[in-house]
């Protein structure tokens, strides 16, 4: 059975030295086995100020974030999912929060653009993010070996119906930076019922820890499986989650709970 694996950072204002990390992190899971891996949202920077990641905004196709994405792709065989980084947009004080999907020749043959933009305020913690990202617009799901799958950044994860629109999928893919605040509280929850109601796995890729820039984020990444059971968890800190993604698995779950089949809206 095919192994996918997401990977867990702690990144930094500085993207040399995430790309150092996601590299020996990317191996790390290529050893465990993945042909599948995920990084985690704002995987290449997360800046002093939310401004910062419009200055390392790159246009697509171009720039060292993607030529390094392409370049692990390639050189381990495998799928990998950049997590996001910060396309150019047509707004100079706004980018957007760009998912791209890497095949094993390190060709770019995916994209999906964060649709739900953050906005949290509880005493001292707030947090806007279309002051700086600009929406993306459409579903995004891509056909691979593991089966479709189905992409989705961070806040996405707290709207069933984005879901519902990628139809039937094998894998569900959550890059995120999750608050240490709304992750305690909503995490595992979200991803679990986002699994078992969509009867397919759930790959989450979090960014977990204190950053340089202060702020906390919650971390766990997780492989959940169609019964919603976490098959693996990272708590905090860089690592890797790994596991199996078995298609018998999740046609039985759906042969003996037709639950999909029983959608009348």
């Amino acid at each position: 059975m095919p192994i996918v694996a997401a990977v867990q950072m702690v990144s930094t204002p500085v993207v040399e030295e995430n790309i150092a990390t996601a590299r020996r992190l990317i191996g790390e899971a290529v050893d465990a086995g993945a042909r599948l891996v995920l990084l985690p949202e704002y995987w290449a920077i997360m800046g002093m100020s939310d401004s910062d990641k419009v200055a390392k905004a790159e246009p697509l196709g171009s720039g060292p974030i993607q030529a390094f994405m392409s370049e692990m792709a390639r050189e381990h065989g495998i799928w990998l999912l950049g997590g996001t980084l910060p396309l150019a947009s047509d707004d100079p004080q706004r980018v957007i929060n760009t998912t791209l999907v890497y095949d094993p020749k390190g060709e770019h043959v995916g994209r999906y653009d964060k649709i739900h933009l953050f906005g949290f305020t509880k005493g001292t913690e707030t947090y806007d993010e279309a002051r700086t990202i600009v929406p993306g617009k459409s579903v995004g799901t891509i056909d691979t070996p593991l089966g479709k799958v189905g992409m989705s950044v961070c806040y996405d994860l707290r709207f069933p119906e984005l879901y519902r629109a990628m139809g039937p999928v094998s894998l569900i893919v959550v890059p995120a930076a999750f608050t240490y605040t709304t992750g305690k509280a909503h995490w595992e929850i979200l991803l679990r019922a986002r699994a078992i109601e969509n009867q397919c796995y759930v790959l989450a890729a979090a960014q977990g820890g204190m950053h340089v820039n202060g702020r906390r984020t919650w971390g766990h990444s997780m492989l959940v499986d169609p019964w919603g059971e976490v098959k693996a968890v990272k708590a905090e800190g860089e690592g890797v989650v790994a596991g199996e993604v078995d298609e018998i698995f999740i046609h039985g779950v759906r042969e003996s709970l037709p639950a999909l089949k029983h959608r009348t809206m």
